[in-house]
């Protein structure tokens, strides 16, 4: 089969090639990729590419093997996945766990867009806990979390305020339930119950001086790539005994074909919109994963393995 294999090449980070057909184990079902999300943390790893690296997280297809110990949905079900590696291929191998069945209100392109950043928005508003009148400061909203995030959390009751640089992208939050748009967090007014933060460097202890006493700092990410460094007697000018928590969205209990299909469940209710700033042939993905990079691509970057058509279906602004 083809697939999309890396080639450390900065400027062609990924080539397509002659592989050998997936495997699947006995909990694994065979999915005919239609199409695939990419996401701005694979294109730092496509950078330093492991031996035998095979990248791809984002699926949507078809299932045309069930899995072997009867797991998961059926031969010819339409399916969003959520593999560890492989998915940018014709092919790829899913856990059962981690796949959902997609309605036909879903095309596969908005579903495509949905499993990680989604996940990570739906098992981060978790770690929050309840957020229904609670003051929520949200760094770096302007990529896919960000925008699942803010309309996760202001479906929920929150007062959200991101943290944007782009003003096009700030209007897209304000239509996503975001009440206040910031371009630095030191614009942040007030102090926040809740703060999700995926900057790192200088903005994360901005970020958590503003905490409310008592308050909780999520942090989630580091796209600046910049190290952070936290002073502990800073804490006495800021909030009173604030905590400050790791999170990694696969540290979770809920399986991931379960939260997949909470996802798919609320974007088929129109209550989650995936933001796809572009959909294009698979054979383009060394220059939209280069786009991506440098923040050319406003929202998610799909790719098709069929037909616009077939894959795109109506979707939903």
């Amino acid at each position: 089969m083809k697939a999309l294999v890396p080639t450390g090449d900065p400027d062609e980070p990924v080539t397509l090639a002659d592989v050998a057909d997936p495997e699947p184990g006995d909990g694994e079902a065979l999915v005919k990729v239609e199409a695939f999300s990419i996401n701005r943390g694979e294109t730092f790893k496509l950078e330093r590419p492991r031996p035998g690296d095979r990248p791809g997280k984002d699926v949507a297809g078809r299932v045309v093997r069930a899995a072997a110990d009867g797991t998961g949905p059926a031969v010819g079900a339409r399916v969003v996945g959520h593999p560890m590696q492989g998915g940018w291929a014709e092919f790829a191998a899913v856990p059962a766990d981690a796949l959902a069945v997609l309605p036909g209100a879903v095309p596969a392109v908005e579903g495509a867009a949905l499993p990680l950043a989604g996940l990570t928005a739906l098992r981060l508003l978790r770690a929050a806990g309840p957020v229904v009148g609670r003051r929520v400061l949200l760094t770096g909203a302007s990529g896919g979390v960000g925008h699942y995030v803010t309309e996760l959390a202001a479906g929920a009751g929150a007062h959200v305020t991101a943290v944007t640089r782009d003003a096009g992208r700030g209007r897209g939050l304000v239509r996503r339930g975001a009440a206040e748009i910031v371009h630095d967090v030191a614009d942040a007014d007030g102090t926040f119950d809740v703060v999700l933060e995926s900057t790192g460097g200088a903005a994360l202890p901005l970020a958590l001086a503003r905490l409310a006493r008592r308050g909780t700092l999520i942090w989630f990410g580091q796209a600046s790539r910049t190290p952070v460094t936290l002073d502990f007697f800073d804490f006495f000018a800021g909030p009173e005994s604030a905590a400050v928590r790791h999170f990694h969205y696969l540290d979770a209990d809920a399986r991931l074909g379960d939260d997949l299909a909470a996802l798919v469940r609320l974007t088929g209710e129109g209550r989650l919109r995936p933001e796809i700033g572009r959909v294009a042939d698979w054979a383009d993905t060394a220059s939209t994963l280069v786009d991506l990079r440098e923040r050319r691509i406003r929202g998610k970057a799909v790719l098709t393995l069929v037909p616009s058509e077939e894959t795109t279906g109506g979707t939903r602004s």
